[in-house]
C-alpha cells in the first residue's frame, strides 16, 4: 500500500527539530489512512539519526549512510531521495521547510515530474489528493489548495506539533546507494558555525525580537536579558540588521528566517510586511510599542502599548521572580 515518505533532516548526527515535526505529522496522516510511515536518513555516519528517526514512529527507515553526503550537496541529495521514493513508492513525500528542505523539495519534484506544495500550515489527505493552507501575499492572507497525489510537500517548521511515539521503534534498512561525480557538481565544502552557542530562531520556541524602537545596538542587551530569563532565542528585524546592529542570522521575516514559535515578543517591532511574513504563525504574539497604530498589534494576541526601556525591564523582573520560585 502506498504510503508516505518523510525527509528526515539531520545534522551531526542528530534529527533537527523541523524533521521530527514532519515526521509526527506523517504519522497522523497515517492514521487517517494514508498508508504507512517511512523515513528517509541521509549524511555521513547516520546510525543514531536513523535510529532517533525509527524511535519517533517511523514504520521504516531507509539510511544513506556515504562519507560524500556529509555535508548538504543538491543535486546528490535530491538523487539519494528519488532512490528511497523507489523503495517506498510513497503517495506523499514531506520535507520541513527549512533552508535545506525547500532547496531539496523542489529538486525531488522537478525530478519526479509531482506537484509540489510550498511552506504549508496545514495539510490532509482525502480520496487520492492533498488538501491543505499555506500563507501567501507575505502572510496577509491563506490560501487554501488541493493537489493529486503523488505529491511533494514542504512544511513550515514549529507549525506541526512534534509528538512522541508510542510503541517499539521501526526497523533501518541501510540503502547502498552512491553518488556519481556529477552529483557533486555543487556541494557544501564547509560549514563555520559560530563558537556562541545561542539558540537558533529556526529551532526555539521563544523569541523575542528587537527593531528600531531600540534606538541603538548596545540596548540589543535588553532584549537578550529577557530571551535569556525565559530561555529563548534572540530575533531580530531587518533594519537593524541592515544597520549593523546584529548578525544577520537573528533575521526574522521574509528575507530572514521564517518562524512559527509558541511564543514570539517584539520589542520596538513596528510590524512591516516583510517582518510578518516571518512570524505571523506564531502561536503566541506579544507586541511592545509606544506608536499605537503600530502594524504590529494587528497581529498580536497581547499588546503593550508603552516605552520598552520602561517595559522590558519589568518584564524582565517578573519573569525573574517567577523562576526564583
Amino acid at each position: 500500500m502506498p504510503g508516505i515518505l518523510v525527509f528526515v533532516e539531520q545534522r551531526g548526527g542528530a534529527v533537527k527539530r523541523a524533521g521530527l515535526e514532519a515526521l509526527s505529522q506523517g504519522r497522523r496522516m497515517s492514521a487517517a489512512g494514508m498508508g504507512p510511515v517511512t523515513a528517509v536518513v541521509i549524511g555521513a555516519n547516520v546510525a543514531a539519526a536513523a535510529s532517533q528517526a525509527a524511535s519517533a514512529g517511523a514504520e521504516r527507515v531507509l539510511s544513506i549512510d556515504h562519507a560524500d553526503l556529509a555535508n548538504y550537496a543538491p543535486a546528490a541529495y535530491a538523487g539519494a531521495v528519488a532512490e528511497a521514493v523507489k523503495k517506498a513508492d510513497p503517495s506523499a513525500i514531506l520535507f520541513p521547510a527549512s533552508s535545506m528542505g525547500k532547496d531539496l523539495g523542489a529538486r525531488v519534484a522537478a525530478r519526479l515530474g509531482w506537484p509540489l506544495a510550498t511552506d504549508v500550515v496545514e495539510l490532509s489527505a482525502d480520496g487520492g489528493k492533498l488538501r491543505g493552507k499555506r500563507p501567501v501575499y507575505s502572510g496577509k492572507a491563506v490560501a487554501s489548495f488541493e493537489v493529486a497525489a503523488p505529491a511533494v510537500v514542504t512544511l513550515r517548521p514549529n507549525v506541526f506539533r512534534a509528538e512522541a511515539a508510542a510503541g517499539s521503534a521501526g526497523a533501518v534498512e541501510a540503502l547502498a546507494w552512491a553518488p556519481s561525480a556529477s552529483d557533486l557538481k555543487s556541494r557544501v565544502v564547509e560549514v563555520l558555525a559560530p563558537e556562541e552557542k545561542e539558540l537558533d530562531v529556526a529551532e526555539a520556541q521563544i523569541i523575542v525580537s528587537g527593531g528600531r524602537g531600540l534606538k541603538e545596538p548596545q540596548h540589543f542587551e535588553l532584549v537578550r536579558r529577557l530571551a535569556n530569563a525565559l530561555g529563548g532565542a534572540v530575533g531580530a528585524s531587518r533594519a537593524v540588521v541592515d544597520a549593523g546592529w546584529i548578525e544577520h542570522k537573528h533575521q526574522v521575516g521574509q528575507t530572514g528566517k521564517v518562524v512559527s514559535p509558541a511564543l514570539y515578543i517584539a520589542c520596538g517591532v513596528s510590524g512591516a510586511i516583510q517582518h510578518l511574513a516571518g512570524m505571523s504563525t506564531s502561536r503566541v504574539i506579544v507586541a511592545i510599542n509606544k506608536d499605537a497604530e503600530a502594524p504590529i498589534f494587528k497581529i498580536a494576541n497581547y499588546g503593550i502599548v508603552g516605552d520598552l526601556f520602561e517595559v522590558v525591564p519589568k518584564f524582565i523582573e517578573e519573569v525573574e521572580k517567577i523562576k526564583a520560585r
